[in-house]
Order: C-alpha cells, then sequence, then structure tokens
C-alpha cells in the first residue's frame, strides 16, 4: 500500500528566491531537501570541488600516506585489492592511475565473485605471495577481512585497508564493540573515532582522497589528477550514494568531465550504448553505463571492466565496451528469469505473510542475486535476501528499505552466518544451508520492524497545476540536479485530472500515452512507463468497462463514468520535428 505524503516545510522563500535568484517554487523545493540556511543552500547550488574537505582529515590517512610514500621511492611491489562491483572497479582503477602517475611499482588484483567471493580472501593473498608482493591496498573491501589481513600479516606483508563499508561489532549489554582489522592504516570514514565531516563517501571517493593526499605530500601535482573525479562520479551513483553533500559535488563535476571524457573504454562504452554524452545524467550512469560494468563482475570478470578503462587504442576499447554491453543483455535475460521464480515462490508459500522476505533460488546465478533482491523489494516494498546455492553452502545479497537497517539486522543474526558485510541499504551474506530456515525465522524475530515501517510513504513536493509546466519552469529545475539517491527529482501531484485519451504504444507495448487535464481544463500530454495492463486493469475496476473503452477509442460513451484520477508526474519536454511541447512523466496513480 502507499501512502502520499505532501511535504509541507516552511522557510522564507521570498528572501531564497531573492538572495540566489531563484524562484519561489524552486526554493520550496530546496527546502523540501532539508537544505536549510543560506551557506547550506549556496553550497548546495554552488557547490565546486574547492568546497571539498582535506583527505587528511580521516583518521590513518598520515599513516597510510607516510607507508605508500616510502613504498613508492623504494620502488616495492604494491597491489591493489578492489571488489568486483562498479565502485570495487573504479576505486581500483583510481589507485592504480594515482600510484603510477607517482612512479610505483603498482598492479592489481580483483577477485571472482564465483572462485574468490567478496573481498580480500586467502587465494588473492596467496597469489599477492607468489609475485612477489610486498604491500596490498584494499578499496571497498578490507574492513571485515581481519583473519586475511592477520595472514598476510604474517607472511610480511605491508596492509593498507581504505575501505567505506560498516566496521565490524558486537553488541554486548546495550554497547557496541568495534573491530578494526590489524592493518598498517585503516582508511574508513565509518570509524568511530575518525572525525571526517563526511561519513557517505563510496570506495573509489575514499581512494580518490588517499591518491591526492599521497600526491601532495609526494610534491606532485594534485591538477594532474582531476580527471579521476570521473571515476569517482560513476561509482557514486552506481553505488547508491547520497547526492549530498561532498557527493554531489564529485557528481556534479564528474558528469561534467564526462561529457568530454578522454578516457577511451568510458568514451566507447557511452557511444556502444546510444547515450547523447551532452544530455548525459546521474540516471545514464545508475541505469545504463553502470549496470554494464557491473555485468563484466557478474558473469565474466570484472578486470574486463578494468581493462575497458585502462584500453589505450579505440579499436580495444570498442572491442571491450561491446563485450561488457552484451554481456548485460544477457544478465538481463537471466534476472527477468529469477525475478518471475521469485515472485512465484513468494506468492505460493508461507513466506509471503513475513516483515523480511529470504528467497532461495538455487538455479540462480549468485551474482544476480542483488538485482534480483531489489526487483522483490519494489514489487512488496519489504527488506528482502536472494540466497543461492554456491560451492560452500549459501551465498546472498540483500536489499533494504529505508526503514531498516539491513547491517544491523544481519549482525544480530551474525551467530548463523559464515560471513556478512554491507551497509543501512544493502548487505551481502554467506551461511550453511541447514541455517537458512531458522536465519529467516530469526531474522524476522529480531528486525524489530513495525506495520507502518512497511507502507511506502510516496512524498510530494508540491501540487502543480498543468497551466504552470512552462519550458521556463522546467530548464530552472536543471539547479537541482544531480538526480538520485538522497536527492531524488521533485515529486509533484494533481488531483482530479480527467483521463481523455490513452493509447498503448512501444514495440513490448510498455508505455501509455495519455490525453489529460485539469481542473483548469488546461490538457497536457501524459506518458506512464511501467506495467500498462496493470494501469488500464485499474481504470477497468473503478471506472468500468465501457470507460476504459471510451479513452482507448477516444469517443465518450453514453452513461459513462468520467475517467478522473490523481496522479504523481514529473514535467519534461517533448521535442518532434522541431517543435518542443510540455508533458508530464507520471509516476504513481490512484
Amino acid at each position: 500500500m502507499e501512502k502520499w505524503v505532501l511535504l509541507r516545510k516552511g522557510a522564507d522563500f521570498r528572501h531564497i528566491s531573492e538572495t540566489f535568484h531563484i524562484s519561489p517554487r524552486i526554493a520550496s523545493l530546496i527546502r523540501n531537501r532539508d537544505i536549510l540556511g543560506d551557506e547550506a543552500i549556496s553550497h548546495y547550488l554552488n557547490g565546486t570541488i574547492a568546497d571539498l574537505n582535506d583527505g587528511m582529515l580521516m583518521k590513518d590517512m598520515d599513516r597510510a600516506v607516510d607507508v605508500l610514500s616510502k613504498k613508492v621511492v623504494e620502488k616495492k611491489k604494491i597491489r591493489i585489492i578492489g571488489d568486483y562491483d562498479v565502485d570495487g572497479i573504479q576505486s581500483t582503477y583510481i589507485l592504480l592511475e594515482g600510484l603510477r602517475y607517482l612512479g610505483a611499482e603498482a598492479d592489481s588484483d580483483i577477485p571472482d565473485r564465483t572462485k574468490d567471493g567478496y573481498g580480500l580472501n586467502e587465494n588473492l593473498i596467496e597469489r599477492a605471495l607468489n609475485s612477489g608482493v610486498d604491500t596490498i591496498v584494499t578499496c571497498d573491501n578490507g574492513i571485515a577481512a581481519s583473519r586475511e589481513i592477520e595472514m598476510a600479516k604474517r607472511e610480511g606483508m605491508t596492509v593498507v585497508v581504505t575501505d567505506h563499508h560498516e566496521i565490524p561489532f558486537e553488541e554486548k549489554e546495550g554497547k557496541r564493540e568495534y573491530f578494526l582489522p590489524p592493518a598498517d592504516a585503516v582508511v574508513d570514514p565509518k570509524r568511530a573515532d575518525c572525525f571526517y565531516p563526511f561519513k557517505g563517501l563510496c570506495g573509489a571517493a575514499v581512494a580518490y582522497k588517499l591518491i591526492q593526499a599521497l600526491t601532495e605530500a609526494m610534491g606532485a601535482d594534485i591538477c594532474s589528477l582531476d580527471y579521476l573525479m570521473e571515476n569517482v562520479a560513476i561509482a557514486t551513483v552506481a553505488d547508491m550514494m547520497d547526492l549530498i553533500g561532498e557527493n554531489r559535488i564529485f557528481v556534479k563535476q564528474g558528469l561534467e568531465m564526462l561529457r568530454s571524457t578522454r578516457n577511451k573504454g568510458l568514451r566507447a562504452l557511452i557511444q556502444c550504448t546510444g547515450v547523447d554524452s551532452m544530455r548525459l545524467s546521474a540516471y545514464h550512469i545508475g541505469f545504463i553505463l553502470g549496470p554494464c560494468m557491473n555485468a563484466s563482475g557478474r558473469l565474466d570478470t570484472a578486470k574486463r571492466a578494468l581493462e575497458m578503462l585502462e584500453a589505450k587504442t579505440e579499436k580495444e576499447a570498442d572491442l571491450l565496451a561491446g563485450d561488457l554491453k552484451a554481456l548485460n543483455e544477457s544478465r538481463k535475460d537471466m534476472t527477468e528469469k529469477a525475478v518471475e521464480e521469485a515472485f512465484v515462490q513468494i506468492e505460493n508459500s508461507e513466506i509471503r505473510g513475513d516483515d523480511v522476505l529470504v528467497v532461495y533460488l538455487p538455479e540462480c546465478h549468485e551474482s544476480l542475486a542483488g538485482i534480483v533482491a531489489s526487483k522483490v523489494r519494489e514489487k512488496y516494498y519489504r527488506p528482502v535476501f536472494v540466497l543461492t546455492d554456491a560451492k560452500d553452502g549459501l551465498k546472498g545479497s540483500g536489499r533494504s528499505i529505508e526503514t531498516w537497517h539491513m547491517y544491523e539486522g544481519l549482525n544480530r543474526c551474525s551467530h548463523l552466518l559464515t560471513r556478512f558485510g554491507g551497509h543501512k541499504m544493502a548487505a551481502g551474506l554467506s551461511l550453511d544451508k541447514k541455517n537458512m530456515e531458522e536465519f529467516r525465522k530469526e531474522i524476522n524475530a529480531r528486525s524489530g520492524i513495525q506495520k507502518d515501517d512497511l507502507e511506502e510513504k510516496i512524498l510530494i513536493d508540491m501540487q502543480l497545476p498543468f497551466s504552470c509546466i512552462t519550458e521556463e519552469f522546467i530548464n530552472e529545475l536543471h539547479v537541482l540536479e544531480p538526480f538520485g539517491k538522497g536527492n531524488p527529482k521533485p515529486v509533484f501531484a494533481q488531483r482530479k485530472v480527467l483521463v481523455k485519451k490513452a493509447r498503448v504504444m512501444g514495440k513490448k507495448r510498455n508505455v501509455l500515452k495519455l490525453r489529460v487535464s485539469d481542473e483548469s481544463g488546461t490538457e497536457i500530454d501524459a506518458l506512464y512507463f511501467g506495467d500498462t495492463e496493470e494501469f488500464l486493469d485499474y481504470i477497468k475496476r473503478k471506472f468500468g468497462a465501457p470507460s476504459l473503452e471510451g479513452i482507448l477509442d477516444n469517443r465518450r460513451m453514453v452513461n459513462t463514468a468520467p475517467v478522473e484520477m490523481s496522479f504523481t508526474y514529473y514535467p519534461d519536454i517533448n521535442e518532434y520535428k522541431g517543435i518542443r511541447t510540455s508533458q508530464i512523466i507520471i509516476q504513481n496513480y490512484k
């Protein structure tokens, strides 16, 4: 069930409007994002890289810089060990580029999702030892790898951890005892003793901060590595970080760089996926470019995506980008099948009534568990864990809802798990198959979830008549970008909207085009991208079959109820043969 909530946050909108030369409506939208005070508003609208915090403020950054600067000078072999998702790939690339720029002897290794599993493990350490590696630097992993780091230290290696995930802890008598790995330096803004002002960085951003600090300490030109901000932007969006504070600056600046990127691999991927580079946005990273890079780590090896980033020729870049696109198409087909299996299982078993859904899909490729969990969460609005068969027992991924901290939920069931890690909204886990049912029961029994937590709230920024949807207003909305988690697109709403006609479009019949008018009689085109059959069936149930037939046939039938609905929407411009017209994109309806 959805609950529509109209935000009514007050402020001196006239003052904000006059101070920042924006309309009162835009001022209201900024206030709805809890941006308070002139300084915060200025930072939101005009923040630049000059406003980023100094990475040396992070706990252990000085130790990491001291260790690595000596290793670079001494020409010790350094190995970057990343992760197989987009954040891990971009983090690895950033550290490689930065260290090599400083003259380091550096290479990389990324775990194979199936053979190695997540993060630093014994296989990776063995490979490093056999290659004569002196120093390991982790990125986007390592914070939960105490046992593996102890092994590396016993073998005489130096280890520097850079990560952004939650610090492992145990709850004793209501107090948390945190456990840091025994590395030579542990750089993670989530550390309780780290007073870095912004805690929401992704792994790539932490890696970038390290390279910045190291470059400055070694007297090299920091500006020469500014281009790596585009990689931070990709990772920030793909890893679903909140687009606030420093993340907003990274993504805003990174998108600008990406539109004219010099990286041959990224340029090839943008071209082969059909993205207009000049209009490239956070949406394209999150739903087109990011999934292609993620597909390499899911179905092949993440090293292929890293190779694309490092491509030296356009021919090599085109080939690798094409491979990633093809892998992603395969991933889509496999995901669709697994999602359908998950829906069938939920609807036909007792887990349908659980607050936390634990779905077992033995045939699902383990790399797709997270995507399937996301799709299931969308449908049922519940925290979801998808488990699948792995080499040693079960492996899985979870996706949460805003009101439930997934990592803390797992921590309460840690005695049933062989391994787990993550953060509030997403996590990974491993467990023995015999513990699956007990895990399902205990994660629910100890979830603490209340009924209200499972009611999805649609937050509406403002009710907006269609007469206000002008090209000037739509253009002004761009000052709020980039949109994404933590800074969503504004949600507008209108009640008593009369649907005059409807037409199903697209090869897959997944687009609904409507002609609608509001109470004042202002007409506008509306598009709905979603389950068109469900939309039309809703009209049929609520207003009757004759009314539905009337709007589909574009004729009002005698004695039929008018189709009057409420919509949430986002305004847009449709351009066709040089003619630009306003339209709305429907998000929710009732």
